[in-house]
């Protein structure tokens, strides 16, 4: 989502450009009016739209200005090009544009999500990843950057203590020699087999990797 808005913004007549914290922002209220109008239909459909509340909260993530991903960009954004381009990088579906991800340290709205969800409230959070922001001072202030989805997601779950991390990806199963001859398909994995393979270079950063850590790290976080 965020990597289409960045190519409307360089298809623009008039050039008018945003930060990227703000395109991320904007993402978060496309991702949550998509997911509200569907979860709506669907709560009707069974009955159940009086019972169930649900809200999209505006999420904003601490990142720390040292993290080395500021060096190197290696976050895919926007459509897959058959073709290597300026500032893109190979990944499985293609050559895509990449950007700063530096990794989660806070979710700063989680006591929030946390009452609302003991209040029976489906909650929508970390859309886009979350907006990135920096601590300066006393004031927050937004950061050129994109966190990974899945790392918010695992950040937020660790700090609202969840029960279950469950991630949803384009294809069946996690995957050894992805897309080989020798491909492999995992039921399940080990915290010592997921970190193996990830060294392996089995689980790359432009598509499962990002996943793989998200979960290594929530269950490591209790």
């Amino acid at each position: 989502q965020v990597g289409a808005l960045m190519l409307q913004q360089e298809a623009s007549v008039d050039q008018i450009k945003m930060p990227l914290e703000i395109l991320v922002a904007e993402t978060q209220g496309q991702i949550g009016f998509m997911i509200e109008s569907t979860l709506d239909e669907e709560l009707m459909k069974k009955g159940l739209d009086k019972e169930k509340l649900f809200l999209t909260v505006l999420t904003y993530v601490k990142v720390d200005p040292k993290d080395p991903a500021f060096k190197k960009p290696t976050k895919p954004v926007g459509p897959a090009y058959p073709e290597s381009r300026s500032g893109t990088i190979k990944t499985a579906k293609g050559w895509r544009r990449v950007v700063p991800s530096p990794k989660p340290q806070k979710i700063y709205q989680w006591r929030e999500i946390k009452r609302l969800m003991e209040d029976n409230f489906i909650v929508i959070a970390c859309g886009g990843g979350g907006i990135p922001v920096m601590k300066i001072e006393k004031n927050l202030e937004g950061v050129e950057a994109v966190i990974d989805k899945d790392l918010a997601s695992a950040k937020l779950a660790e700090q609202i203590g969840a029960d279950i991390l469950l991630i949803a990806t384009d294809v069946e199963k996690v995957a050894l020699n992805f897309g080989t001859p020798e491909e492999k398909f995992l039921d399940q994995l080990t915290i010592s087999d997921a970190k193996k393979y990830m060294r392996e270079g089995h689980f790359p950063p432009g598509s499962m990797g990002p996943k793989i850590e998200a979960a290594i790290q929530f269950l490591k976080n209790g």
